[in-house]
């Protein structure tokens, strides 16, 4: 019996591919990444769901590499497809080196997506991982060339699959031929596609690119205010965001909030100024419950460091044309 691993996001292709190979008696293992951007709730659920074993690995400083400089360059927002998808085939393809398994598969499709999923586009990613006589495509294998796999005789072609274009009607109704009733719909999977997160991300890259992981989770905690081309605040929305923020806290980040006013707890990144911090406190008594007040104390708190300043409240007005959208 041959053995494959394979890319599983957890959204209908992925699982289709697993099936596919499954169901003529491929040993199948399920692999998927996880990084500031996309995590593995939804590959453990399709797991679980079709009974394949899957192997979850942690590549967030890998990715924000490639990220920061694709090769291939962007998608329609800031999602370096080409590049991501053959980063994610060259770790995978150690786990083959290692001899743990015999070949890789994924659910692309050809011609579901125009930039990344075109011909010529799938074999620049196999191309670019450096492991293209491993990788396999069981959902529109019998529209690519054959496969070294498929001359061994690991799989067999005629019960791989034709499909191509971008409606999901095929890949719905094998699901609904296999048993596959509950699956996520398409798109929602990557927070690199969704235009109100990359714009918050494109200013963090442009100012601060030296940014780590760490930087980068914070765009999800919160509202996003520039301070500087050095300094960012990220502000608590309510009490699970301000709960959120001092779990984030770092020894390089200042946690800043009013000492006897209720109000947003904030957390300044970067490389700040006094004038950042001072910007910074004033953002934050301007949107407590002090923001009427002539001036309002702020604690800064970085690491063991501890000091307090007074600050006249910057008005909302003001604080919006700071803030990162």
């Amino acid at each position: 019996m041959s053995k494959a691993l394979g890319l599983l996001s957890g959204g209908l292709d992925s699982t289709l591919a697993a099936l596919a190979l499954k169901r003529q008696g491929v040993d199948v293992t399920g692999i998927v990444f996880v990084t500031p951007f996309f995590g593995a709730a939804r590959a453990r659920q399709a797991a679980q769901k079709i009974g394949i074993p899957l192997i979850v690995e942690e590549i967030g400083e890998i990715h924000l590499d490639v990220l920061k400089t694709p090769r291939y360059g962007y998608g329609k927002n800031l999602n370096p497809c080409i590049d991501c998808h053959a980063l994610m085939f060259r770790l995978a393809a150690k786990h083959v080196e290692n001899g743990e398994f015999d070949f890789l598969f994924s659910g692309e499709v050809l011609g579901q997506r125009p930039m990344s999923q075109n011909f010529n586009a799938l074999q620049i990613v196999a191309k670019h991982a450096g492991c293209a006589d491993i990788i396999l495509r069981p959902l529109c294998a019998k529209l690519l060339p054959v496969t070294p796999m498929e001359e061994k005789g690991l799989v067999d072609r005629e019960q791989l699959l034709d499909i191509q274009g971008r409606s999901r009607k095929p890949q719905e109704e094998y699901a609904r031929q296999w048993g596959l009733k509950e699956y996520p719909g398409s798109g929602g999977g990557c927070l690199l596609t969704e235009k109100s997160f990359t714009g918050k991300l494109r200013d963090l890259l442009e100012h601060q690119p030296d940014c780590t992981v760490h930087d980068v989770e914070l765009l999800k905690l919160g509202r996003q205010y520039r301070l500087s081309s050095a300094a960012k605040l990220t502000l608590g929305r309510n009490q699970e965001g301000n709960e959120a923020l001092q779990a984030a806290v770092r020894p390089e980040y200042t946690l800043l909030h009013a000492t006897v006013f209720r109000g947003p707890t904030g957390l300044v990144s970067g490389q700040p100024s006094q004038a950042d911090l001072a910007l910074a406190a004033a953002i934050i008594a301007g949107n407590g419950k002090g923001r009427d007040e002539a001036s309002v104390q702020v604690r800064l708190q970085k690491g063991d460091k501890e000091s307090l300043i007074e600050v006249a409240p910057l008005s909302q007005d003001r604080s919006l044309l700071l803030q990162v959208i």
